[in-house]
């Protein structure tokens, strides 16, 4: 059985059954916290985003199995008709639905707004309407939508991954990750120097600011700057095209070494410094604002505080509590398997039972040249088909062709403006937007261009080339999550605290540390039979358990 609800102007209960026709009388109780916790475990909610709904029943110290996200799901739907660039949000699902003005998607609430379970000026529905009825009524319309995909099996599991990360996140953004202060000024001290105020360089990027001036003859230069940087290395007779380390790694000037010293602690001073942690550490944790699905590929992103971008140098600040550990977990070489197991390339489905696919793949194609077959599948998946990746390619396309077929294709159908879909169904949209660190635009169009041409199509190409793979290993992923959070809940203690592509890191008491190890790899064995069946493909993880996450070296495979 599932059942609607609304927490928008009174809170309100609806049992459905599966197609979204009322299944029960509805009810209004009194504490909807309390209703949801003396519910059957095994309903799925149906509510309009787990933001508005789920995050004030977590404060209220109610957590639920499944859910239906109508926010979630109503942008996979509309992308999957090539509608990028429209309102997602419940209401807007219902005003398209009935014929009425859709509005614009509602800002996220304020990060630190106290918790409520009504929210009357946030649904966007008109006032004489019914916010039961219109939840139900957008559960029906998403189903029937569902049911006409090309296959609703797959789509149905991407839409309850999808609704699931929805549950991890929010439970992510309320128990925070592991973070000692004291460790995290030690660290800052050591590279920085003294802790300064706002505005004001820290010792050593001061000294650093000084040497880059001097070796340009030019004290007062700038290095934030890069039109500064841009002119006095033409001065010095290199002409540049931005200020980039990796192009100005190719620089032989003195300038250079402790220009690229001052780059990479200035951007952990502005990322990861003190104002950073005065923001975003609260209560010996570090709270991000986590957002599932945000980047078209499904990956996740968070709205502030570079939680998905943890320096390697400030992981010691990552700790686990006393008698407690951090079971960190990292898929192993999931691209090139997820290229495996969906072309069903037998050459490629052979080399993926291995440990290392990549060896598997130079003992037979390059003469055990590991290298050179990381090259050549790395290029084929990411649009690197030139230069010295061509000569592994063409290997790779002569041993492997259904899977070099199936990038070809994905790149071919982005050339020409087509719809390109993951393995489940995630739909591209147009525009190189797969890879942003933020919150990722939807398009901004209603229709796909029809055609491109020249460079434009050559980097869409690129970019569905990889989308393909790219989208259906968040997939994979996403199915592994949503198991392990089940299987978790079973473990004393046992909390998910990170989340990012192919990384998940539990904190756990230590006397179930193990039990955490062989939830983790049940979960990666789920999500591949979700995803695949009887696949040959291994999907290996490597599993470490530390208590602090800088040790973890990921030794111990899985699967």
């Amino acid at each position: 059985m599932r059942v609607v609800l609304t927490t928008e102007r009174r809170p309100a209960l609806l049992p459905v059954d599966e197609a979204g026709a009322p299944a029960g009388p509805a009810s209004w109780p009194a504490s909807l916290a309390r209703a949801v916790a003396t519910s059957d475990p095994a309903t799925r909610w149906v509510w309009p985003d787990a933001v508005a709904t789920y995050r004030p029943l977590l404060e209220a110290g109610v957590r639920v199995g499944r859910c239906h996200d109508l926010a979630l799901t109503e942008a996979l739907l509309l992308g999957y008709d090539g509608r990028w660039g429209q309102p997602r949000s419940m209401a807007a699902a219902w005003a398209r639905l009935t014929g009425n003005p859709v509005p614009a998607d509602p800002e996220p609430a304020p990060r630190d707004a106290p918790p409520s379970l009504f929210e009357p000026d946030r649904s966007g529905l008109p006032a004489e309407v019914d916010p039961l009825e219109a939840t139900r009524l957008v559960f029906a319309d998403q189903q029937r939508r569902i049911a006409a995909t090309d296959d609703p099996g797959k789509f149905r599991l991407l839409v309850a991954a999808d609704s699931a990360g929805a549950l991890v996140a929010e439970e992510m953004n309320v128990c925070g990750l592991p973070w000692r202060v004291d460790i995290h000024d030690r660290i800052l001290a050591e590279l920085l120097g003294h802790r300064v105020p706002p505005g004001v360089r820290p010792a050593k990027l001061a000294e650093l600011a000084n040497r880059v001036g001097e070796a340009f003859g030019n004290r007062s230069l700038n290095p934030d700057s890069p039109a500064e940087l841009l002119r006095a290395f033409s001065r010095a007779g290199h002409s540049l095209e931005s200020t980039r380390s990796a192009v100005v790694k190719q620089v032989h000037h003195p300038a250079v070494a402790p220009l690229l010293e001052y780059k990479e602690l200035a951007r952990i001073h502005t990322a990861n410094g003190w104002a950073w942690q005065a923001e975003w550490v609260r209560g010996g944790r570090f709270r991000p604002e986590y957002v599932p699905a945000a980047v078209v590929s499904g990956r996740w992103a968070t709205r502030g505080g570079g939680g998905l971008q943890i320096p390697r140098r400030l992981r010691r600040a990552v700790v686990a509590d006393p008698g407690w550990v951090l079971i960190v977990a990292d898929a192993a070489q999931v691209d090139p398997r997820i290229l495996a197991a969906m072309s069903g390339d037998t050459g490629m489905l052979r080399a993926a039972r291995d440990a290392d696919i990549y060896a598997a793949l130079a003992a037979e194609a390059f003469d055990g040249d590991r290298a050179k077959a990381k090259l050549g599948l790395l290029g084929a998946m990411y649009g690197q088909t030139g230069g010295a990746a061509a000569a592994p390619l063409a290997a790779l396309r002569q041993r492997y062709p259904q899977a070099l077929e199936l990038l070809e294709q994905a790149a071919q159908a982005g050339e020409t403006g087509g719809l390109v879909r993951s393995f489940l169904g995630r739909t591209c949209p147009p525009g190189n937007t797969m890879f942003d660190d933020g919150i990722a635009a939807d398009g901004g169009v209603e229709e796909p261009p029809s055609r491109t041409s020249g460079a434009a199509a050559r980097a869409r190409g690129r970019f569905t080339r990889n989308f393909v793979v790219q989208a259906t290993t968040s997939e994979w992923a996403g199915a592994l999550i949503a198991d392990l959070r089940t299987r978790l809940a079973a473990i004393s203690g046992a909390e998910l605290v990170f989340y990012q592509h192919d990384e998940v890191i539990a904190h756990a008491p230590k006397e179930v540390a193990e039990q955490v190890v062989a939830a983790m790899g049940e979960a990666a064995a789920t999500a591949t039979r979700l995803l695949f069946g009887a696949t040959p493909v291994r999907f290996p993880i490597a599993v470490d358990v530390v208590e602090c996450y800088a040790d973890a070296a990921h030794g111990t495979l899985l699967g």
